[in-house]
């Protein structure tokens, strides 16, 4: 039962700073049509993921609970996956294919940037 608690902490925690976030570059965004909020905050979760997974292989400096907490929880939340797929599939049904293949790509190709970045930044203080 603690660890559904820790990971419904963890999402909470979470839930709120991707709703935080992600509303903030949304309002400060000057196209309101290319959902640059999501895309912030999934490339912000992959850059924490790289890091954070980084620490525990080089360190092992997480418990399983606060892998629950941390991975499961937090990042579960935070990261907007599905909220992705999902507005892409809205701008390709709206017509607009040129920003859903930008919004498509960004995710992806960044996406994979960031956490090969997180991983080699956090490689430097694990060493």
């Amino acid at each position: 039962m603690g660890t559904f608690l820790l990971i419904g902490m963890g999402g909470f925690i979470g839930a709120i700073m991707r709703y935080a976030l992600s509303g903030f570059v949304q309002s400060w965004s000057r196209i309101p049509q290319f959902p640059l909020g999501t895309l912030v905050v999934n490339l912000v979760g992959c850059l924490l993921i790289g890091a954070l997974a980084q620490l525990a292989e080089a360190r092992n400096i997480f418990t399983p609970e606060t892998s629950s907490l941390i991975f499961l929880g937090f990042l579960g939340a935070f990261t907007t996956f599905s909220t992705f797929s999902s507005e892409s599939l809205n701008l390709m049904r709206s017509g607009q294919n040129l920003l859903s293949y930008l919004n498509i790509g960004g995710h992806i190709l960044l996406g994979l940037g960031a956490v090969w970045l997180g991983r080699t930044l956090t490689t430097f203080f694990t060493h």
